[in-house]
Formats: structure tokens, C-alpha cells, sequence
């Protein structure tokens, strides 16, 4: 299974790509799609809208996550994360990826092994999970993160999925 793991952002949404083979992962590519902070809203989210469509067409996912936004003090911050999120949400599913969500605490607890881990031990763990792996920025390394605990998480479900079907026969 390719998972996408994505993490929103107006000017640069990280985005990170593994295999899952059972309990292997191996890094495939990651990067970040940059927008102009000079132009307006909206043509910053067609840029990211076209960066990750790109990328979708280059690597062919099979499915995708995306980190939940968290609400800063800021609202306008909030705000403009929010539009960057929808985007982020809406070019995997048009091309009919599943898109799985998951909170940043989980996506650290997930990789980590704490709900508070800092940017340092997010890298660090993403580069024993993925050997050899080497990130352009903490947003691919965030995004990838986000698709190590979609594939840790979609296999659970399988797994558990797959003998509650095997219980009811």
C-alpha cells in the first residue's frame, strides 16, 4: 500500500510518501508545495491545489492522510491553515483516495511514543522508521510522520477488521 501523508500549511504544505509492506515501511519521496506569500488567497491554494496534483500523478498513492488543524490563538492563522487543510483534503479525494484524519497528538504518539513530542523527536523517529530517508523540511518530515500513522492505523484495522469477519461466520 503508497500512503500520502500531507501537512497543510498556506505557504508550505509538507508531503511525504511510503510503501507499507505488512509491518516494513520504505521511504519513497518527500517535498513540500510552496506558495507565493505576495499573491492573493486564492491563487496561493490554486498553487497548492496544482503542487499536490502533480505529485499525486508522479507517485500514485493508494490512499492518503491529513493532520487535523489545532486552533492557534491567532484566528486569522487558524483561518488561512483551515483553507490550506481543505485543499489538502480535496485533491486526494478527487482523484478518489480514501483521505484519513488524524490529530497531531496522535500522529506524535503514533510515531513517537508521546502526544507531545517536539519537531526534533518527530525527525529523529521518522529517520529509524525510514532508513535513508532524507527530508527537504520539517513539513515533509511532518508529513511523513502523518503516513506512518495512516499505515500503523490503516493496518490495525484491517487486522481487527478482518477477524471480527472471521467471528461472525
Amino acid at each position: 500500500m503508497r500512503v500520502l501523508g500531507i501537512d497543510p500549511g498556506l505557504q508550505h504544505t509538507g508531503w511525504g510518501i511510503i510503501d507499507a509492506e505488512g509491518n516494513r515501511l520504505i521511504h519513497v519521496a518527500n517535498g513540500a508545495v510552496h506558495s507565493t506569500p505576495s499573491l492573493p488567497t486564492s491563487e496561493r491554494l490554486k498553487q497548492l491545489h496544482a503542487g499536490l496534483l502533480d505529485m499525486i500523478e508522479t507517485y500514485r498513492p493508494d490512499t492518503a492522510a491529513v493532520e487535523e488543524t489545532f486552533v492557534n490563538k491567532n484566528p486569522v492563522s487558524t483561518l488561512k491553515l483551515g483553507l490550506a487543510r481543505g485543499i489538502a483534503l480535496l485533491v486526494p479525494a478527487l482523484v478518489g483516495l480514501e483521505v484519513g484524519e488524524y490529530p497531531a497528538n496522535l500522529v506524535k504518539k503514533s510515531v513517537v511514543g508521546v502526544g507531545h513530542a517536539t519537531k526534533e523527536q518527530i525527525e529523529m523517529m521518522v529517520n529509524r522508521l525510514l532508513p535513508g530517508a532524507h527530508f527537504q523540511s520539517s513539513d515533509a518530515a511532518d508529513a511523513l510522520a502523518i503516513a506512518i500513522c495512516h499505515a500503523h492505523h490503516s493496518a490495525t484495522r484491517r487486522l481487527v477488521g478482518g477477524k471480527m469477519a472471521g467471528a461472525a461466520r
